[in-house]
């Protein structure tokens, strides 16, 4: 029996890892009801990741918090065992901003260390924290304050939530850092290279997209640079200029000088969590894919990761997007052996998007037609 396993990303704004896994299922399935079909979805790191986790096994707990411009949000993270998986989109991250209005100065992550401190309280000794989507450009500094740390201003009262006020900070006490926060692991799934300061660093890179303005970017920065001489103080290093501190508007560096965190490429981590080295060993073809394959796809996004992965098992891989931009030529040299896009079958965006469950139906079907049964005949 041809066994294929769908492990494709979301298609950002039409459907989620795990209703393109089953919208291809089910259009191969309706070709050949005698396929075995596996879907274990996939994510990169950011929105997606708790959930590609339950999609394999783990367990899901709600928790209440915080937003990024403090909103009450409904969210969850992912566990197993002693480890969970917290996702910092779903807590604090753009999409959550009430009704798209941004705050570069105020917004923080204080919901996603309330989140954190939640699964630390049931029991987590290991955090993997996926950082994509961050609203905020606060260095961690929300997320540190809800596990327990306090940063003063001069006359040594609580400074507000958010990058901006940062400027006026001048002591980090770590003294009420929460002991589990102390004791556990922490991963971080991460892609950016960026250091927390300077013209590459987490506000004059990241901020812009978060709706900092030019003043902003320089009360940001401010914040950031004495952000980062607080820490200094604290822990008596300056880790501030380490690749990959200023992901997640310098989430990374709360989490990398405070809490120990140890960075790892998003894809890899998320493969490692859903096992996905067990199940693409029986799998006769791997399915992969996300909203769009374009240049940045070739640089740790999800499907590349899949289809190295499924490469090094020795598994042909077949890549689907809503729209591609990637010759199969780019492809070939990952393992992929063709690849669909739904432009290709309904060009209007709009409609594409509106359909996507449809259009993968019919896409799984030309797989199952032109490539799967082809290959078993």
């Amino acid at each position: 029996m041809t066994r294929i396993l769908l492990s494709p990303d979301k298609f950002k704004g039409s459907l989620s890892a795990a209703d393109v896994a089953r919208a291809l299922a089910s259009g191969i399935l309706s070709v050949d009801s005698s396929l075995e079909t596996v879907c274990l979805p996939v994510a990169d790191g950011g929105d997606g990741t708790v959930d590609a986790a339950v999609a394999a096994g783990w367990d899901r707990a709600a928790v209440t918090c915080t937003g990024p411009t403090g909103e009450p949000v409904e969210t969850s993270y992912a566990r197993r065992g002693d480890t969970a998986v917290v996702e910092l989109a779903s807590a604090v991250g753009l999409e959550l901003l009430p009704g798209g209005r941004s705050d570069a100065l105020g917004a923080s992550t204080f919901g996603l260390g309330t989140v954190i401190a939640h699964a630390l309280e049931a029991g987590a000794g290991r955090i993997v924290i996926g950082l994509g989507g961050s609203a905020s450009t606060d260095g961690g500094a929300g997320m540190l304050t809800a596990l327990g740390a306090r940063i003063l201003d001069a006359d040594g009262n609580d400074v507000p939530l958010g990058g901006g006020a940062l400027r006026g900070a001048v002591q980090l006490d770590l003294s009420g850092l929460l002991p589990s926060a102390r004791n556990a692991m922490f991963e971080l799934a991460c892609d950016v290279d960026n250091p927390l300061l300077g013209v590459t660093g987490a506000a004059a890179v990241y901020g812009p997209q978060k709706g900092a303005g030019p003043q902003e970017l320089l009360y940001l920065e401010h914040g950031m640079r004495q952000w980062a001489h607080l820490v200094r103080n604290a822990i008596g290093r300056d880790v501030s200029g380490i690749a990959g501190t200023g992901a997640a508007g310098g989430t990374a560096f709360g989490a990398i000088a405070v809490l120990g965190a140890v960075a790892k490429p998003g894809i890899e981590t998320v493969l490692e969590l859903i096992d996905f080295g067990s199940a693409v060993a029986s799998a006769d073809l791997v399915i992969t894919g996300e909203g769009s394959l374009d240049e940045q796809s070739l640089h740790g996004k999800a499907p590349i990761g899949v289809a190295q992965a499924a490469r090094a098992a020795g598994v042909p891989v077949i890549t689907v997007a809503g729209r591609s931009v990637i010759g199969l030529d780019r492809l070939r040299p990952y393992g992929i052996t063709a690849s669909y896009a739904l432009s290709d079958v309904e060009p209007d965006p709009r409609i594409s998007i509106r359909d996507a469950a449809r259009l993968l139906h019919e896409v799984g079907r030309t797989m199952a037609t032109t490539h799967i049964l082809e290959g078993t005949s």
